[in-house]
């Protein structure tokens, strides 16, 4: 306990430290970093979207979208839908149209800008996806395109996360929403799943359960807990983190069609009483690749394609809420995975992480404070900038 408060406490003199615009020099096995805060005051921010002229589009989770500058100035977009707020839902994850800035000589065809949000109804509320154009700060041409078929009444395990396969469709996670665990265990009720929609919010054609009437069409795997975590990689191949009822935290490769077996099989542990929860394994179903240690709790999930983080191309990079991590995973032979802490309490809790074209990674804190934050590598004998040599290195052992 006594050390959890002293790194609580650490954490939240770094915090007030980049607060005042500090930057904070990391350094890792390979690399030495420069973490940077770009944006400051952002109420419980969930998600962010790199535009491609350099500014952000940020989600809070009370219902705000925010237009942020590449200097940090924040203005509000308006023409965001009523979204529900209760427990752990809001305004969601946020996610461009691959084709967004590219329509020169279409009048932006493709300028959709795509967005989950808990959607309240008589009987509680439910993941919904819908899509709009940015006009100035306003959100235009508002279309809901799809909702999970089941409201609850619980307000948790949303899921939310958003990534586009190469084929141009849209993979959508949708947790098992907290209450009833089997749910994810149904075929015919979209929690606790994966869904894979076309650019209309309709079932892909060619989904893995589409001639079998016992699993709704638009899911693409089943016996997903509450994936907050998602990337499509560069090989096209997808991969989730997804928080585990108490440990348990897993690092998922996405197969089309596969189990991955919640609440079956789970190496988390009740809440209440501690004690392991389902099968270590179970025919039929997939292992996790890698289960993160203690209570990671992960949110956030990128791959590392920039060529400025040299060694650590290929590698992904996933965030942690209550475990206040940032980890580097690296695939080793035989779908072994090695890690490496690369924040450790520096910014708080992480709730989304990044790549944008610049080619640097940029992290959101779960703050009613929260800030953006940009991560970059200090080039072999580069001068780290005054404020990082500063502050000292924070050296990372593990």
């Amino acid at each position: 306990m006594r050390a959890l408060t002293i790194r609580s406490l650490t954490g939240l003199l770094l915090s007030v430290g980049l607060n005042a615009q500090a930057d904070t020099t990391i350094e890792t096995r390979a690399l030495t970093l420069c973490l940077t805060q770009v944006a400051s005051g952002l109420e419980q921010p969930w998600s962010l979207a790199p535009l491609p002229d350099g500014r952000f589009l940020v989600s809070e989770r009370s219902g705000q979208l925010k237009l942020v500058s590449a200097d940090g100035d924040a203005t509000p977009v308006s023409g965001v839908p009523e979204v529900s707020t209760r427990g752990q839902g809001g305004l969601l994850d946020i996610a461009l149209h691959p084709g967004f800035g590219s329509d020169e000589t279409d009048a932006g065809a493709h300028d959709w800008v795509y967005f989950t949000w808990s959607r309240p109804g008589d009987t509680g509320s439910a993941t919904s996806l819908s899509r709009a154009r940015l006009e100035q700060a306003r959100l235009v041409d508002l279309e809901h395109l799809f909702t999970q078929n089941r409201f609850s009444a619980a307000g948790r395990h949303y899921g939310s996360r958003l990534a586009w396969l190469d084929d141009g469709t849209l993979l959508m996670s949708i947790g098992d929403r907290g209450m009833d665990p089997e749910r994810a265990q149904d075929g015919s009720d979209h929690a606790g799943s994966f869904l894979r929609l076309t650019a209309e919010g309709e079932p892909a054609a060619d989904n893995p359960f589409v001639d079998d009437d016992s699993i709704a069409d638009a899911i693409f795997t089943l016996g997903n807990r509450n994936p907050q975590g998602l990337v499509v990689a560069e090989d096209g191949t997808a991969w989730s983190t997804e928080h585990g009822p108490r440990t348990g935290d897993e690092f998922n490769r996405l197969t089309a069609g596969e189990n991955y077996g919640w609440p079956t099989v789970s190496l988390g542990r009740d809440y209440a009483t501690n004690q392991p929860i389902g099968l270590d394994s179970a025919p039929g179903m997939q292992d996790p690749l890698h289960v993160f240690e203690g209570r990671f709790a992960p949110s956030g999930l990128a791959q590392v394609t920039s060529a400025a983080f040299g060694a650590w191309q290929g590698d992904f990079l996933a965030g942690g809420l209550s475990s206040e991590r940032l980890v580097r995973l690296t695939l080793k032979a035989r779908d072994e995975v090695a890690r490496e802490v690369v924040l450790d309490g520096e910014i708080g809790r992480i709730r989304d992480v990044r790549q944008a074209d610049d080619g640097a990674i940029y992290l959101l804190n779960d703050s009613p404070t929260g800030s953006l934050f940009r991560l970059l590598p200090l080039n072999p004998g580069q001068q780290a900038t005054a404020s990082c040599a500063a502050t000292g290195p924070k050296t990372k052992t593990n």
